[in-house]
């Protein structure tokens, strides 16, 4: 089960980073050409290495970092139309699943502390 969260964590957050890119670069950005909104890529890099490693405590603050692109995505999911809405679900349905792998990931893999009275 922990392996399976682990390679949820990974893929989503490794496929969120290039849909987020693609869509702002190429797929349907604002501008043609592309737009500065890519750069919206640079936060979910951060977490990147410590999720490919396993390491809890990133799994954890990521978990809250990947709801402002939730909610980006949800917003632009129902406010745009055509393809820029299909890649805002995608978005929001990446993130969804990031968070839950990484909210259970970062559960299993707590140590168990012994209670105090």
């Amino acid at each position: 089960m922990q392996k399976a969260l682990y390679l949820g964590a990974c893929i989503s957050l490794l496929v969120l980073i290039f849909l987020c890119l693609a869509w702002e670069l190429w797929l349907a950005p604002l501008r043609p050409g592309g737009s500065w909104l890519a750069l919206k890529v640079l936060p979910l890099l951060l977490p990147l290495m410590g999720v490919l490693h396993g390491r809890r405590y990133t799994y954890q603050w990521a978990s809250m970092l990947i709801l402002a692109y939730f909610a980006e995505g949800a917003m632009r999911a129902f406010a745009e139309s055509g393809a820029s809405a299909t890649l805002a679900l995608a978005e929001a349905l990446l993130s969804l699943a990031f968070f839950v792998s990484a909210a259970f990931y970062a559960r299993l893999t707590r140590r168990s502390q012994p209670r105090t009275a």
